[in-house]
């Protein structure tokens, strides 16, 4: 008997135990003193855990509802947004059908005045085009600004232009035409070829060109800006220079006939290599060929002098009877007054052996003047070979696309084809003069030899 008490007392202990472990108090734990308030505890924390279970489930089942009741109103607004889109896409198709009903009643009546508008719209392109870039532009800035909005119009087709700005393109026509052909000043901002800006009085010669200070001045459409040239036409800027000072009548000043255009041709002008300029652009094959061109000048020139005192001097032998030891021929004559004698034979031998000892003399140095115009054009090609395949490397390597580029290449290597023809040409000529002269002493002296030896044979 008292076993089993204790048994039962150890089992409802580790219930009480089991069940305790479920209750949580938030002040205070409660302790059994005995087995029925044991069961006490365990009734009163199964009834709480029975109340708290049921709370969650009905929070559940709330939220539930509410969750469900959210998902139909989902519903339902889908449904509605899906019925709002098809009315839009009908009212959408509807008002297409309209739109294109209204355009063919707006083709209808415009009528010619359609094409009139697009001949309208290309005019007015061509006089936006013409003004903006024509140099008038300079002092009359932003005469243009209405056409674009008037262009957009008439290629919308929604809105046509107004009388009034149909009248002002016609208006800004005439005032280029009239600016055109005056000559006026105004003061405006000229950038310097360094950059800095100044207040200066510029000349506008009709749509040509713009001057100031005896300067031509460039105009930039782009950006508005009046540059000062960083190169200038010399021989034009005395008559810019009168015209700067002048204030009535007549003066010559040289004008850019495609300053209408942007001023291509004073850009081409000023862009125009000097001859110095070209001269560099020879390279060292260039050098090379002016330098030898250097060197047969003043061979020519010494030889030519040399030739022409020795010329002088067998001139004057040739009127004396006495030879002189200080010219060719009176070298030649000396050796029959030194040798009166001699056969026949052996007086011709020593006349010719003494007239090859003074041809190399007075030959000296001409072969080098025909070498120099022998070699002056192949160094010149030369030269043009080596600049093509410099120009052909860079189209290898950066296309063909800059044709403008590509031709200066070309330019600059037959550069030393030039000079090698310029060096050459003169060289023939003066080695022509030369030989000539030398040829002419020469055969004074066979002449005069050969007239020794016919006297000498008719004495024997």
């Amino acid at each position: 008997m008292t076993f089993q008490m204790k048994s039962i007392r150890i089992l409802s202990a580790a219930s009480g135990l089991m069940l305790a472990s479920t209750l949580v108090a938030q002040d205070d734990v409660q302790t059994a003193q005995s087995t029925a308030e044991l069961m006490q505890l365990v009734r009163s924390a199964t009834i709480i855990q029975s109340e708290a279970t049921e709370d969650r489930i009905r929070t559940f089942e709330q939220e539930q509802a509410r969750r469900q009741q959210l998902l139909q109103e989902e519903i339902a607004e889908r449904g509605r947004q899906e019925r709002l889109s098809e009315q839009r896409e009908d009212t959408i198709a509807e008002n297409e059908l309209l739109i294109a009903d209204k355009q063919d009643q707006l083709n209808e009546r415009l009528g010619a005045l359609r094409e009139l508008f697009g001949h309208l719209q290309g005019a007015a392109n061509d006089t936006a085009e013409y003004i903006d870039i024509s140099i008038v532009s300079a002092q009359y800035p932003g005469r243009t600004d209405f056409i674009p909005n008037m262009i957009e119009k008439m290629a919308g087709g929604t809105e046509l232009p107004t009388i009034a700005e149909i009248e002002r393109m016609w208006a800004e026509t005439m005032h280029e035409i009239v600016e055109g052909g005056n000559v006026s000043r105004f003061t405006a901002q000229v950038a310097s070829p360094d950059g800095s800006l100044t207040q200066r009085e510029v000349v506008r010669v009709g749509n040509f060109n713009l001057v100031s200070g005896g300067e031509y001045l460039s105009y930039n459409a782009d950006n508005g800006r009046i540059t000062e040239l960083p190169a200038q036409p010399d021989r034009y800027t005395g008559g810019a220079a009168d015209l700067q000072q002048a204030s009535t009548g007549l003066h010559r000043v040289g004008i850019d006939p495609t300053g209408s255009r942007g001023g291509t041709f004073l850009k081409a002008i000023i862009a125009t290599p000097t001859l110095e300029e070209k001269w560099h652009q020879g390279g060292l094959v260039g050098y090379i060929i002016t330098g030898l061109f250097g060197v047969a000048m003043l061979i020519v020139l010494y030889r030519l002098i040399d030739l022409m005192l020795i010329g002088g001097k067998v001139n004057k032998q040739l009127k004396s009877d006495q030879p002189m030891d200080n010219n060719p021929l009176g070298r030649v004559l000396a050796i029959q007054a030194n040798n009166p004698s001699i056969d026949t034979e052996t007086l011709e031998l020593k006349l010719n052996e003494q007239i090859l000892k003074e041809r190399p003399r007075i030959e000296a140095w001409i072969n080098i003047v025909k070498i120099i115009a022998a070699v002056a054009p192949l160094m010149g090609l030369l030269g043009t070979v080596t600049g093509m395949i410099v120009v052909f490397q860079g189209i290898t390597l950066f296309g063909a696309g800059d044709v403008q580029g590509m031709a200066g290449g070309i330019s600059q290597a037959l550069v030393t084809t030039v000079l090698g023809l310029v060096v050459a040409i003169p060289t023939i000529l003066a080695h022509t003069l030369l030989n000539s002269q030398a040829m002419r002493v020469i055969q004074i002296l066979d002449e005069q030899a050969a007239g020794i030896v016919a006297e000498k044979a008719e004495a024997h």
